[in-house]
């Protein structure tokens, strides 16, 4: 797909901007967490978790004396790849093959991480897989659903998110060039200060292929 051009991401950030409730998640996350979620504090686990679920994860939250299988999961897989991760600056236009590569089995074993308490444990999943690692870099990791990811991939699998991140990747590349601007600019000139290109892409994505479903 040959993705937006500089007027259908304008049209789409200005329509999603309409979609109040998502915005107001990520801000509450922020409030918690600070300018940036760190999965060594538990605070800040969860605040993720209740983030994840305002993004219609469905989580399910321990009951009393349950083990909080989410938290612990999560401080396990940072401590697993957390400096793999690309640093917080990086921005999904410099985002190398390498770090691609590494990304696909960063999150792989995210989304098969056990995520919920009981007999019957839920793994994280896809969906919230990448949601959390666009939480923990926003300027980086566009997210996706199950409606863009079978669009646009056919599949949810690693090799699927790594070509999500070189899709991406190639839009952005593409949009900047085009703008002729850097990606704060961009985003100023788009009418959304302060909002990463990776998540305006996905603001796109979403109401290209999961709105419109």
């Amino acid at each position: 797909m040959a993705g937006p051009d500089l007027e259908s991401l304008r049209a789409a950030v200005g329509a999603f901007a309409r979609y109040g409730a998502a915005d107001r998640s990520w801000e509450r996350l922020l409030l918690a967490t600070g300018t940036r979620v760190d999965p060594a504090l538990p605070d800040h686990r969860r605040a993720l978790l209740t983030w994840l679920n305002a993004w219609g994860c469905r989580l399910r939250y321990p009951r009393e004396g349950e083990p909080d299988v989410f938290c612990a999961q999560v401080a396990a897989w940072w401590e697993r790849w957390g400096e793999h991760l690309p640093g917080p600056d990086v921005t999904l236009a410099a985002l190398d093959d390498a770090g691609i590569e590494v990304l696909g089995a960063c999150y792989a074993d995210l989304s098969a991480m056990p995520a919920t308490p009981g007999a019957r444990p839920r793994s994280l999943g896809p969906t919230a897989a990448s949601k959390t690692l666009h939480a923990l870099r926003p300027r980086t990791l566009m997210p996706w659903d199950a409606a863009i990811a079978d669009a646009l991939h056919g599949s949810r699998t690693a090799g699927a998110y790594r070509a999500h991140l070189r899709t991406g990747r190639e839009w952005a590349r593409r949009l900047l060039a085009e703008a002729d601007l850097g990606e704060q600019a961009l985003a100023a000139e788009l009418g959304r200060p302060g909002r990463p290109l990776a998540k305006m892409l996905d603001d796109y994505c979403y109401l290209t292929f999961t709105a419109a479903t």
